[in-house]
């Protein structure tokens, strides 16, 4: 079954009110991590294109980035329980629910890219 586009306006409005229902005590349905530890797992992507947080993939990485991980990433499977992750995604420790929950929001799905 395909994933719904996310760059359709109804999909995206349905995602951030799903978003925006989320509180500091929502449950996780799938994985260990709290809200806003999953609010800033999310928001790597946004700060490694945009902010310059989190190190850059040398030439090497970025060919093993293209050839072997984006199609895992941005396909139809999805991820498997437990599954491995790049250590820039492994959030711990506590985080500002209402900071991560903005970051997120702000990072792409108000924007206007959707038809």
């Amino acid at each position: 079954m395909p994933f719904p586009n996310i760059f359709t306006k109804p999909v995206t409005e349905e995602i951030i009110q799903r978003i925006s229902k989320l509180t500091p005590d929502s449950q996780p349905l799938w994985g260990k991590m709290s809200a806003e530890q999953m609010f800033a797992h999310c928001n790597v992507s946004y700060e490694m294109i945009y902010e310059d947080i989190h190190p850059k993939p040398n030439a090497f990485m970025k060919f093993i980035l293209k050839t072997m991980i984006k199609n895992k990433v941005t396909g139809e499977t999805p991820f498997p329980h437990s599954s491995r992750t790049a250590p820039q995604f492994i959030i711990t420790g506590t985080k500002d629910f209402e900071k991560e929950k903005h970051k997120q929001n702000a990072s792409g799905l108000n924007k206007k890219h959707c038809h």
